[in-house]
């Protein structure tokens, strides 16, 4: 029933998506048929329109982002596109010197052509936009502002997507052409024996099917996956999601040092900012050290009669996964402490005296005043930290990276995702099914972050902030 009910309702958000579309269609071709000629020849030749409502600057430019554009795709854009759809007809080799194509050179340039067509019908449709906002004006009898004017009216409207233009770009060339190109390579051969100066083939889903028909690669997957979320969970909060591990422990050190009966708070929290200014890989080194057989701990059990316990051996699964536990908590405790601490100083201390006059215990004002203030302001915070902690690379490739074990496929037991996709990717040239690997995670962990965020009260109360129960005392704050 729940699942007929679900397909409803995502039958019903599509038809409304489909027919809003349609809407806006049919709401443009009237605007067409009523528009004068001057607006109807903007749709055929950008800034036309605008030139012929002497709007020239305004629509010179137009009409050069529109040459330019044509201009791209004739001489290299319509290539680009067409080369990523074949990825190359010519195989290069060296020894004869025949230079041939690169496969993934032209898979990276296609996908920057098909920005720039995105580019471009942004502009086509902020050019329809402009033109019909002039003929209104025009036919409202409104005086029709210079290029001056609208530009100043842009820069005090728009302001924040002049400042924002520069980090989109950066964005988009750093962050959404690679993910975009990693989930090309996904559906590519590209891996082992297909490599440049070998042609890539598109294969569809061939390297989905190679992860959960492959002998070794499914089992593998299922029980790095299984240790991968409970590693998350762990990190993030305590082992079953009782008690937050990082995120308590660094709550617990910013009350602590917030108290005004604790002397020499500076000197306290430069200790624990150590560990957060001091480069993680150069933490994990040391704890590898004092963990490996001939380290400081092993020594001290030894010096007593004990015998050289393996805590990062090949078969110390549970111990191994403890101490990076440990370790990933001495690494994230002092973040949490920093952005608890800015927060606790933001609260209103008048609700606390209030609940004491009430007779609330302090146990009783941390659970209904402090703490959930602070999870509604940190709730993002716990999401990003514990995506982070789902691809937190450093921790085991440094404390065992290198290991390989029966039943894992080039994996050990203490891997992550993201190390078996860097073992795959990198050390065995399997990066069309690390590229699926990498989307299934991303599907996952930005599943899991979405619902989670949507469903807490940072994003449903964004603007006001509310106690979750209220108790008698609230009456003498609010």
């Amino acid at each position: 029933m729940k699942q007929f009910t679900l397909s409803n309702k995502i039958g019903s958000k599509l038809e409304s998506f489909f027919s809003s579309i349609y809407d806006k269609l049919l709401e443009l071709r009237l605007k067409f048929i009523a528009s004068s000629s001057k607006t109807k020849a903007s749709f055929f030749v950008m800034g036309l329109g605008q030139i012929l409502y002497k709007q020239y600057i305004k629509g010179i430019l137009y009409l050069l982002s529109e040459i330019g554009f044509i201009l791209f795709f004739v001489l290299k854009g319509g290539e680009l596109i067409y080369g990523f759809f074949t990825l190359g007809l010519k195989e290069a080799d060296p020894w004869l010197g025949i230079k041939g194509d690169n496969s993934v050179i032209m898979m990276i340039l296609g996908i920057f052509s098909f920005l720039v067509l995105i580019f471009w019908i942004y502009l086509y449709v902020s050019n329809i936009k402009d033109v019909f906002n002039i003929n209104r004006m025009v036919d409202e009898g409104k005086e029709i502002p210079s290029f001056k004017t609208s530009v100043k009216e842009y820069v005090d409207k728009k302001f924040y997507k002049i400042t924002l233009a520069l980090p989109i770009m950066f964005v988009l060339v750093f962050n959404i052409i690679p993910i975009i190109f990693m989930i090309c390579i996904a559906f590519t051969n590209y891996g082992g024996e297909i490599v440049p100066p070998k042609l890539v083939d598109w294969t569809g889903f061939a390297s989905f099917e190679k992860v959960f028909s492959l002998n070794g690669i499914l089992p593998t997957l299922t029980k790095i996956l299984g240790w991968n979320i409970l590693w998350a969970f762990s990190s993030t909060f305590l082992l079953k999601l009782v008690i937050f591990l990082n995120y308590f422990l660094g709550l617990g050190l910013a009350l602590l040092l917030n108290k005004k009966i604790v002397k020499g708070k500076a000197i306290w929290r430069s200790f624990p900012i150590l560990a957060y200014a001091i480069p993680g890989f150069i933490t994990l080194c040391g704890f590898k050290f004092m963990f490996s057989n001939g380290g400081p701990i092993n020594q001290i059990i030894t010096s007593n009669g004990g015998s050289v316990i393996q805590f990062l051996g090949l078969d110390s699964k549970w111990i191994a996964r403890l101490i990076g536990l440990l370790v990933n908590a001495w690494l994230n405790i002092p973040t949490t402490m920093l952005l608890a601490t800015g927060i606790l100083s933001n609260m209103n201390t008048s609700c606390y005296e209030a609940a004491k006059i009430d007779g609330a215990s302090p146990a009783k004002q941390f659970k209904d005043l402090t703490l959930p203030f602070v999870v509604f302001a940190t709730t993002p915070t716990l999401i990003s930290q514990f995506v982070s902690n789902f691809n937190n690379f450093g921790v085991f490739y440094f404390l065992r990276g290198g290991l390989y074990m029966d039943g894992y496929f080039n994996a050990s037991d203490t891997d992550l995702l993201i190390n078996w996709l860097y073992n795959l990717s990198i050390a065995n040239n399997y990066y069309s099914i690390g590229a699926a690997i990498s989307l299934i995670i991303f599907i996952i962990t930005g599943g899991i972050s979405l619902i989670v965020y949507v469903r807490s009260n940072a994003y449903k109360k964004e603007d006001t902030y509310r106690w979750r129960k209220q108790k008698k005392w609230v009456r003498h704050w609010i």
